[in-house]
């Protein structure tokens, strides 16, 4: 018998053994790659008709006051960018050109649409990773201890600042933070990726920390290092709320399961039955979680990268939307689709090391 976990492609299952087909792993991948082609065309239509019907033209969002009162220079602008074709055409164009994998030029930077996911994707990132290694270490301790502690002043002190996290607006944190790290204690920089007298490093991942050390300059990873600080500080206390939460739910089910009564009956110690049987048992709820967590992070966090002046996808998406830039915001959109389906294929994959019992379909 096989017990369903999700309704949707690439739902886990468990099933007894004997059953499994010749490649389930091919099978799913292939599954997953047709669905994840569906969902990105999907977005460029939804997203080319959303920025269509909102109020609002290209032509006034990106030309000065002087050059809107030259037809001559609107209509240079309108054919430039293929707004004078009808709405079908300029979408097949674009479909055309994504086939062969141009997203476009973009109106606000004069680049290409992926030179510049490129350049700010890797800031982006750079924020990220520490962020989410350290969230899952300071949210899974946090929410196993209030989890065992379970009714008790520990448990009822994690829960109440899990709530004033979740509650607390990402702009006014990162405005107190900059107010007492940087002008009052001068602890850390005010923002940017590095400092006035710093050049970035050669490129090598896009990550000045990374590539700073990879060439052998210290001074400049230590720089940007600390303009890492207050951001990651920022998304670190709002993703630890989060997952405290979805940690101590998942591990106070398991915590009443017969199997962890019997460990302790058996006599043996508190952290053997943590570590081996709990904290195991209730990683599929917190994956889950943290895959979606992971993934917003990438998408890019606004109002953060906005007030440290970083320079990531988020600030790009809210520079692209302000000035209805088509083809950069359709690049966003493809981007983020893709990231949220590359987090769920990962989840969906670890299920399995997490837990043997579970197969793919």
């Amino acid at each position: 018998m096989s017990t369903a976990h999700g309704g949707e492609p690439g739902a886990v299952t468990t099933t007894a053994p004997g059953r499994r087909s010749a490649h389930p792993l091919l099978a799913f991948l292939a599954k997953r790659l047709a669905i994840t082609a569906g969902l990105l065309l999907g977005v460029t239509v939804v997203t080319f008709g959303l920025v269509n019907v909102v109020p609002g033209d290209p032509v006034t969002a990106n030309l000065s006051d002087q050059a809107l009162n030259d037809p001559a220079t609107v209509a240079a602008f309108r054919e430039k960018w293929g707004l004078d074709q009808p709405l079908w055409q300029q979408y097949l164009h674009y479909l055309g050109n994504l086939f062969r994998g141009d997203l476009g030029i973009s109106q606000q930077t004069g680049r290409a649409v992926l030179d510049d996911l490129v350049r700010y994707v890797p800031a982006t990132m750079e924020l990220a990773i520490p962020t989410m290694v350290l969230a899952l270490l300071i949210g899974t301790g946090i929410g196993m201890l209030a989890a065992v502690r379970n009714g008790r002043l520990t448990d009822q002190l994690v829960r109440v600042g899990a709530l004033l996290g979740l509650s607390t607006p990402p702009f006014w944190l990162s405005l107190v933070v900059l107010y007492v790290f940087f002008y009052q204690l001068g602890l850390a920089p005010s923002g940017g990726r590095l400092s006035t007298g710093f050049s970035p490093p050669p490129t090598v991942t896009g990550m000045y920390t990374v590539d700073a050390a990879l060439a052998g300059q210290w001074d400049v990873a230590w720089d940007a290092a600390q303009h890492l600080t207050l951001p990651v500080l920022v998304l670190t206390s709002l993703t630890v709320a989060l997952l405290v939460r979805f940690v101590r739910s998942a591990m106070l089910e398991v915590l009443q399961q017969d199997y962890i009564r019997a460990a302790y009956a058996k006599g043996l110690p508190t952290r053997v039955v943590l570590r081996r049987h709990l904290l195991r048992a209730g990683l599929v709820p917190v994956v889950t979680v943290s895959g979606l967590a992971f993934a917003s992070l990438l998408s890019g966090t606004v109002l953060v990268e906005s007030i440290f002046g970083w320079p990531g996808v988020g600030q790009y998406a809210y520079r692209s939307a302000t000035a209805l830039d088509l083809p950069a915001i359709l690049g966003v959109s493809l981007f983020v689709a893709l990231v949220y389906t590359l987090v769920n294929l990962t989840v969906d994959l670890l299920y399995g090391l997490i837990d043997p019992r579970i197969r793919l379909s």
